[in-house]
């Protein structure tokens, strides 16, 4: 009887000992299988990401494009400002009755006055929406382009994952490694003289 606790230790022991092999042996299949796998077929998770405000710098078409919206913009300020200075000329010429005017013409004047501010504010909304809707179909044009291009260019690079990285992104840390900026602007610059 004195000996079954030894004997039963050095059983456990055993045991032990066979189970810490076992596992060593799966461990090791494990980091060969998967050693293996990166091995044949040459890719591994990688990340890449591009400077958002870069692109937007540099990238010839977005320029572009950013020129079209600037000559619309412009073109909505001259039409509004154009209507506000024929407003207030109106407005001047009433002053210039002021007391000259009849009870019915000042009713008169005042029904026009909210009249053109109503048109004003009309036409105000529709152009601001009209031009807030043409920027919204450019940027979606650009993002278009680059998404296409990304694709052609991650064919030979295989990234995981490519990030547009801007001043308000929740990235901490970034590795210039992987920065793609300038490779990314030239494609997209060179496909573009291409396209055109």
């Amino acid at each position: 009887m004195k000996y079954i606790s030894t004997i039963l230790s050095i059983i456990a022991l055993g045991l032990i000992g066979v189970l810490f092999l076992a596992q060593n042996r799966q461990i090791d299949q494990l980091k060969k299988h998967v050693d293996g796998e990166k091995k044949s077929t040459g890719t591994g998770f990688k990340i890449a990401y591009f400077d958002l405000d870069s692109l937007q710098a540099h990238y010839d078409y977005m320029k572009d494009i950013k020129s079209v919206a600037q000559t619309k913009e412009n073109a909505v300020n001259q039409e509004l400002s154009s209507m506000d200075r024929a407003n207030q000329r109106k407005i001047d010429e009433w002053r210039q009755k002021g007391n000259t005017m009849t009870p019915a013409e000042g009713e008169q004047a005042q029904a026009e006055y909210q009249k053109m501010q109503q048109n004003y504010a009309a036409r105000k909304q529709e152009l601001e929406q009209q031009l807030y809707k043409d920027e919204e179909d450019l940027r979606t044009l650009v993002r278009k382009r680059v998404e296409d291009y990304m694709k052609t260019y991650n064919k030979q690079k295989n990234y995981s994952y490519i990030i547009a990285y801007d001043a308000n992104s929740f990235v901490y840390n970034k590795d210039t490694l992987f920065n793609i900026t300038n490779e990314l602007v030239e494609g997209l610059n060179t496909a573009y003289k291409n396209s055109k």
